[in-house]
């Protein structure tokens, strides 16, 4: 007796193939997280002159911090690199039917979430209330 559930044919990749489609995006990811992480850097010294520095005038950002925060948005563009890895293994773990759909939509969240978390912190400065800091 036939099956009555419509099946999709399940095409079979090669694990060279999943990587190969992975590693020619990467590129692209990474230029969006470049240009996330300077555009919330520019957000984050808007932030810091016109709310943070009328309330406490030692607020500022200096040649040093703005290397420390260079430093270490570098370690988190490789932590995000590390999970973008999780791309091809989910793909390969899961087998998904429509293989092409699954990789779009994986890059795009992956993609749109590692563009968006530079911008958590410049927006909670803003939303946040600024407490004047305490005279030692």
């Amino acid at each position: 007796m036939p099956s009555t559930f419509p099946c999709a044919p399940v095409r079979v990749t090669s694990s060279d193939e999943v990587s190969a489609w992975w590693a020619a995006r990467r590129r692209h990811y990474n230029f969006g997280l470049v240009i996330a992480g300077l555009a919330a850097f520019v957000l984050y010294v808007a932030v810091v002159i016109v709310k943070i520095a009328p309330v406490d005038p030692e607020a500022e950002v200096t040649l040093f911090t703005t290397a420390a925060q260079g430093m270490g948005y570098l370690l988190m563009m490789g932590i995000a690199n590390l999970c973008y890895g999780l791309g091809p293994l989910l793909e390969r773990r899961l087998a998904p039917a429509d293989v092409q759909r699954f990789r779009r939509r994986a890059y795009a969240l992956g993609f749109g979430f590692s563009v968006a978390l530079p911008f958590c912190i410049p927006l909670l400065l803003c939303v946040l209330p600024v407490v004047p800091a305490e005279p030692m």
